[in-house]
């Protein structure tokens, strides 16, 4: 038979009683006793382990001015996968999703990407794409992945982070490679005036759809030459030498922008990287989360809970 206790406490299990101490009515030391012992079930079990996806965001496309210059694709942001990660009940864990690297409208190396954070996993926004506004200014970002080289000083792709993402591709003639994948180096330049393809981003089935991120930015091609595509995972193709801008990188995928030019006064922007994402999960026998803020979206299915960051915010287990 279960007995009601003192706040409305249902437990099939008395407490001892003391010599001071009626039926019903517990003392603080008791009621201590009866949580350690398990005397009624605790009103809240959260988890003490999580799967995450870490996202940071994407390097910016590099526009060159250098004569007819094209700049290189963006870095995809740095991705950071992982399972078993050690949370503690009634901890606030604040969430970090940064954002892409902005577009430049004037001959410059693009902008890198933020670093989006979780606990104690941080990972680092994507290198700025190769440009500048001469021979002897051109430079290309690192990052989580690499930017892509450009034509004039800039040769050789921006560095990754390993366990994070690869390289931006190189040129070898003269044109734009490709920024750098989460799970490959951008394309490098090998025919004159073409551009290379952004790296290819890693699948992740956190959501419980393979999704991909990481993608890296395409590089700048040349009027009626190969323009770079961007890497599977959100990477922005680049620009058509004085015909369109880069584009952006699809937003929370971490993408690369694309790459953007120049052709005697008919400027082409590059674009903006993509935003970042953090994703958490957990099996859905442990209850939910007691407070989350920034509006993560909240599913349930495949028994896991699943907290979808967009923007910044924090979660209590």
């Amino acid at each position: 038979m279960s007995t009601r206790y003192k706040g409305s406490i249902l437990s099939s299990t008395a407490a001892v009683n003391s010599a001071s101490s009626a039926i019903g009515i517990w003392r603080s030391n008791e009621v201590m006793q009866a949580l350690q012992a398990s005397a009624w079930p605790l009103l809240y079990s959260g988890p003490t382990a999580v799967d995450y996806l870490v996202v940071a965001g994407g390097g910016g496309g590099g526009r060159e001015n250098y004569s007819s210059g094209v700049g290189g694709g963006g870095g995809a942001g740095g991705v950071l996968v992982g399972t078993g990660l050690s949370v503690t009940a009634a901890t606030t864990y604040t969430i970090t999703v940064g954002p892409g690297g902005a577009l430049v409208s004037s001959g410059s190396v693009g902008n890198n990407g933020s670093n989006s954070v979780f606990s104690s996993i941080t990972s680092t926004g994507g290198g700025g794409g190769g440009g500048g506004s001469n021979a002897g200014s051109s430079a290309v970002g690192n990052g989580g992945s690499g930017g892509g080289a450009c034509t004039a000083a800039a040769a050789t792709g921006g560095t990754g982070i390993s366990g994070q993402g690869y390289a931006g591709g190189n040129f070898i003639p003269y044109g734009a490679a490709g920024g750098g994948g989460a799970g490959a180096v951008g394309q490098d330049v090998y025919a004159v005036n073409n551009a290379g393809n952004g790296g290819v981003g890693i699948a992740s089935s956190i959501t419980g759809t393979s999704i991909y991120y990481g993608g890296g930015g395409g590089g700048c091609g040349y009027s009626g030459s190969h323009v770079g595509t961007g890497g599977n995972g959100g990477g922005g193709a680049g620009g058509e030498y004085g015909v369109s801008n880069g584009v952006a990188g699809t937003a929370n995928t971490g993408g690369g922008g694309g790459g953007g030019g120049n052709s005697g006064g008919g400027f082409n922007n590059s674009g903006a990287g993509g935003s970042g994402v953090v994703i958490i999960r957990y099996p859905d026998s442990y209850a939910a989360a007691s407070s989350t803020t920034g509006s993560p979206t909240i599913t349930v299915t495949g028994g896991y809970r699943i907290y979808k960051f967009t923007g910044n915010g924090s979660i209590t287990f």
